[in-house]
């Protein structure tokens, strides 16, 4: 178990935008840096990262948290799994104490696959340099491939000994259990439930993930029997689906995000190809076809792709289909097709890394005039073919997200048809409004109306989503304490519980500071709020629970800062409070230049107007409440004694109430 002082040294160390830097393209904007959110698909940015507050918060789809939660949700880690990942990032070294046999017992399933894949890695690294058949077939056998001993190390590749059980007679020897064997795919099962090796007898490349861990196996064969599959892969687990998943992309993601293009090829080879040619913003599919997956993983760093052919005819017709996928996902496509059928292993040999390198920046072609192209070849001059032609080329422009750049194509290739441009744009038309309809039908069937569009959130009779915003909020755009939140939440926030979340954002914001009271003296805002409502019973059980901790460490004079919350075992408490702190907008600082002079002011500005309104609204709700149960006891009042008794209760309440109402500016209805 890990100790509580390396956790916290953890959280210190890491730093939100080099941790969510590795994995999102990041751009700055004002004190934030934005990107596309890697949680959810979408083409403008609404992913932020605020380096002072040490979060992140996508405005899209509602996800933040800090460094450690990221990671936990980018790559499914669990809580311990993050530690570890953090810590071997930041170089911290890891102390534990003594687990009992119950929580070994107990040891998260998915961690031990990852420690088994690890080892798996290990094991065949150790068999490819140190044993006497992997140095003579394996290592032999890259080496003939070109490979440089260094690219190997960097790769990580393996040999699997030509024996039925040599990995799992060492793994069993090791600890590991069958079951887990079977499942990662390091071994198959037989009818009579004995374990025999997947990759007897073959090169390995192992699978990373995106923070390198290894998760899966490729395994080429050296055997020449037709009878014998070339390549062998590891078969999904819980911590490998291929769909998800890119070869090299753990090397790759910092070239790419440096050169802002990756190029896409497809197999193991031809990554480990590049990168001895010096070209490392590779990835590959590994053979499969191209997922939505895997292209999120891209736009995660880069929007400009660059597809390596290898100049096979069909091949390349088979990959057109797919390549749509890229253009509808919102990315700039470009491709690259190799001389007399080399793929970019066999040209990077046969030209040498300097000519491959000029080659592959010099003859790039974008995707839409390339289709155009390679289908009129195809079609010659047959008109059936040609109209076929261009229905398949405007179906590609109609998925490009960009209207300008439709534009520009519809315009090129209107020259490239020999056709006019008004008759590609009917086309075009017609694509859209047909895949619009067949949207429809599938929201209706699905029970969802296409013409919904997110509101804010329903208060019934309430006051309206912004009305517990300041002058000075309106201005700064700030969002209401739902922003951030997918309909469905904001839809179940009331008037009441807004009231307190508001209650909330200005201890998580604001507690620490002084504010001058009459009579009182300069005191923090945390205090001063909590003594005024410490009759007021929350609702809101995340609220509840962060106004209890202020109380608390309020009895020590002390007042809690966010971060103390972040990582709080209630997801619901640390998802408010990263709503609380994290803002969409701020002011740029150019308006309140010598030149502009224009001057904004500032929430904090008005603090102590913003937590006497805090005050007043949410006593105001308490007067409701109770005026609302004097309401319910005057229908069952039999006596003229309880009536007046009532009636006059209720008239204090209602005085009250439209004090507080005038004190806040609104209209009380008599």
């Amino acid at each position: 178990m890990i100790t509580k002082e390396t956790i916290e040294k953890v959280l210190d160390t890491a730093r939100i935008e080099e941790v969510v830097g590795e994995f999102v393209d990041l751009k700055k904007r004002g004190t934030s840096l934005i990107g596309n959110c890697p949680f959810h698909n979408e083409k403008t940015p609404s992913f932020h990262v605020s380096v002072a507050k040490g979060i992140y918060k996508c405005f899209g789809c509602g996800v933040g948290g800090d460094s450690l939660k990221f990671v936990m949700e980018l790559e499914k880690f669990s809580y311990p799994e993050a530690i570890r990942y953090l810590a071997n990032k930041y170089h911290i070294e890891i102390e534990e104490v003594e687990r009992t046999p119950a929580q070994l017992a107990m040891q998260d399933k998915r961690e031990s696959l990852f420690i088994l894949s690890q080892w798996a890695g290990k094991y065949f690294k150790e068999q490819l340099w140190d044993s006497p058949a992997g140095r003579s077939i394996g290592l032999s056998y890259f080496k003939e491939r070109g490979y440089s001993e260094a690219i190997i190390k960097k790769f990580e590749l393996g040999y699997s000994p030509d024996q039925w059980t040599a990995v799992v007679d060492a793994a069993k020897k090791a600890g590991f259990q069958d079951t887990y064997l079977a499942e990662i795919g390091l071994a198959i099962e037989r009818d009579d439930k004995s374990l025999y090796d997947r990759f007897r007898g073959r090169v390995i490349f192992p699978i990373h993930n995106l923070t390198g861990r290894v998760i899966g196996f490729g395994g080429r064969t050296l055997k020449t029997e037709k009878s014998v599959p070339k390549y062998v892969n590891s078969p999904e687990s819980d911590i490998y689906h291929k769909s998800d998943v890119l070869y090299g992309l753990n090397l790759a993601k910092k070239a790419i995000m440096d050169a802002d293009l990756c190029y896409l090829v497809e197999g193991y080879a031809d990554v480990i190809a590049m990168h001895q040619t010096g070209v490392e913003n590779v990835v590959s599919s590994s053979g499969t076809s191209l997922t939505t997956g895997q292209i999120k993983l891209i736009s995660r760093f880069t929007k400009n792709v660059v597809i390596l052919y290898d100049g096979d005819a069909a091949g390349i017709k088979a990959s057109l289909r797919g390549t749509d996928m890229l253009l509808e996902e919102g990315l700039n496509v470009k491709v690259l097709l190799f001389p007399d059928g080399n793929d970019p292993d066999s040209y990077a040999k046969q030209v040498g890394p300097a000519a491959f390198k000029d080659y592959i920046t010099s003859n790039q072609e974008d995707f839409i005039f390339y289709k155009t192209h390679i289908l009129l070849k195809d079609a010659k001059e047959d008109p059936i073919k040609r109209a076929e032609v261009i229905r398949d080329v405007v179906q590609s422009i109609a998925l490009i997200p960009d209207e300008i750049k439709v534009s520009v194509f519809i315009q090129r290739c209107s020259s490239l048809l020999d056709i006019e441009e008004r008759v590609l744009l009917t086309e075009l038309n017609k694509i859209r409004l047909g895949r619009a309809k067949e949207q429809d039908r599938r929201n209706t069937a699905k029970g969802k109306s296409s013409s919904y569009t997110p509101s804010g959130p329903d208060l019934g009779d309430g006051p309206p989503a912004d009305f517990f915003l300041t002058e000075s909020e309106r201005a700064e755009g700030r969002e209401t304490p739902s922003a951030g939140l997918p309909p469905s939440s904001q839809q179940q926030l009331t008037a009441e519980i807004l009231q307190e979340r508001e209650v909330v954002r200005i201890l998580l914001n604001y507690g620490r500071e002084l504010v001058t009271w009459e009579g009182d003296g300069d005191i923090p805002v945390a205090p001063y709020l909590l003594g005024s409502i410490d009759d007021i019973a929350f609702e809101d059980k995340a609220s509840a629970i962060i106004v209890q901790e202020f109380i608390k460490q309020a009895e020590t004079f002390e007042v809690p800062e966010a971060k103390f919350f972040l990582g709080h075992e209630n997801t619901e408490v640390a998802n408010l409070v990263v709503d609380s702190i994290a803002t969409r907008y701020e002011i740029s600082p150019n308006w309140n230049d010598d030149k502009r002079k224009i001057y904004v002011t500032q929430e904090i500005e008005h603090l102590k107007d913003l937590v006497v309104q805090a005050i007043y609204r949410i006593k105001k709700r308490k007067f409701e409440r109770e005026m609302h149960k004097v309401r319910e006891e005057l229908k069952t009042c039999t006596n003229a004694a309880d009536l007046e008794i009532c009636l006059h209760k209720y008239q204090k309440l209602k005085e009250a109430e439209k004090m507080l109402g005038e004190m806040l500016g609104n209209t009380v209805v008599k």
